[in-house]
């Protein structure tokens, strides 16, 4: 389960920005079975399913949405007038359960404790605070409290449904149906092993590049929604069971250098990938960078001409990222000798929110164009599987030998 604060900020409400927020819990056991350790009064209030307001505040629930890591993420936003919370410091706990209609006999059980600073009587505004978790497909219905250390409660119930659409029924979801777990707040953490199943001959072996940048070209961060995205794509990409060796290479057309690189291996390391990224400094101005009036292109240019003329021979190489919009264009001429030498197919997944904002082709998808590539535009999930499953069916095609037709698609 992942927790965050946010204050509405009037200038006697600043003290509010010391909140602190305590470790987030999944809770074990039930109350049936056993082996859950919970205050009986919390137990009472969520039976009893009647909304109080001995401690104002107001909850909205959050309508589970699919995220590009295929898991319906659902939760709440919860706002506490400041007046409320004055005095001297006050402790918020807030404990909630989320119970599936196939499983009513296991709900899950999550939990929070809020360190609350000393609030001035007179404070405006509210607190604001917000939960969310993860779900499989299916109904579900949430008890939710919170109290504090008067034991004033306020308490809320409601019906969440996590469904997809019937066009989409056959893409396979992280998690199961009727399934709860927290939200993973760590983006890096090891992907568990997979079993490789190719359908006909050995497991392929796949070439990434990844453009880890912000969707508009000249934000100064790499917000959290595009690296949830951008690993997300990487994640779907291990996670296929045909493929069975991975070389990545990260890179930051901005800074103009390769962040990460891992050589071929059965897996990709994601940990040491997350390690790396850590290292860009986007809003930082390199004066040896300003003095290359083309020096991105440039950059690119010599990293697709490296990639592409290596001795590895991958079984397909995938661009993945956001669009990038460069003053000057890869030269065509120089990638062309390097085409006629490419026998396998090349793909680029171009991450975009907004395809109607920026509906023109971008710097890689002229340089993929050069070689005969397919373009995939991911603005949604259902894109990213969709994709991921048409790209696999194009590589098993062209190792055998059947042509692969060429074409740009997506924009």
């Amino acid at each position: 389960m992942s927790f965050r604060a946010r204050v509405t900020l009037f200038p006697v409400a600043a003290a509010l920005l010391s909140i602190r927020l305590g470790a987030q819990a999944q809770l074990a056991g039930t109350a049936s079975t056993g082996g859950l350790h919970m205050m009986n009064t919390d137990l009472a209030v969520l039976e009893a399913q009647e909304v109080r307001k001995d401690l104002a505040c107001t909850v909205t629930p959050s309508k589970p949405v699919l995220g590009f890591d295929l898991r319906f993420h659902a939760g709440y936003e919860v706002a506490v007038p400041l007046k409320e919370l004055a005095g001297s410091e006050n402790k918020l706990t807030i404990v909630f359960r989320v119970t599936s209609s196939d499983h009513k006999d296991e709900p899950v059980y999550f939990s929070q404790h809020i360190r609350v600073p000393s609030i001035d009587d007179d404070a405006k505004g509210d607190a604001n605070l917000g939960g969310m978790f993860d779900l499989g497909e299916g109904s579900y219905h949430v008890d939710w409290l919170m109290r504090d250390r008067s034991e004033r409660v306020c308490s809320f119930y409601w019906d969440s449904e996590a469904t997809l659409p019937a066009k989409d029924k056959q893409i396979a979801l992280e998690m199961a149906s009727g399934t709860i777990r927290h939200s993973q707040d760590e983006q890096f953490i090891e992907d568990p092993p997979v079993e490789r199943t190719a359908s006909s001959g050995p497991p392929l072996n796949i070439k990434v590049l990844v453009n880890f940048a912000p969707q508009n070209f000249d934000s100064p961060a790499l917000r959290p929604l595009d690296t949830v995205a951008l690993v997300s794509i990487l994640r779907r990409i291990s996670r296929e069971p045909q493929f069975g060796k991975f070389e990545l290479v990260a890179f930051n057309i901005q800074e103009q250098r390769v962040l990460y690189r891992q050589k071929s291996s059965e897996r990709i390391d994601f940990p040491a990938l997350g390690q790396a990224l850590q290292s860009m400094k986007l809003g930082t101005v390199d004066l040896k960078r300003l003095a290359q009036k083309h020096g991105d292109t440039e950059f690119l240019t010599d990293l697709i001409k490296k990639e592409m003329s290596a001795e590895d021979h991958p079984d397909a190489l995938v661009f993945a990222g956001p669009k990038i919009m460069l003053d000057a264009a890869v030269p065509q001429d120089t990638l062309t000798p390097i085409a006629t030498d490419v026998d396998y197919p090349v793909f680029y997944m171009n991450y975009n929110l907004n395809p109607q904002a920026v509906p023109w082709k971008d710097s890689i998808s002229r340089a993929v164009k050069v070689f005969r590539g397919t373009e995939y535009t991911i603005s949604r999930p259902r894109d990213l599987w969709f994709s991921v499953s048409e790209m696999v069916s194009r590589i098993v095609k062209s190792r055998h030998g059947h042509v692969v037709p060429p074409s740009v698609a997506g924009n």
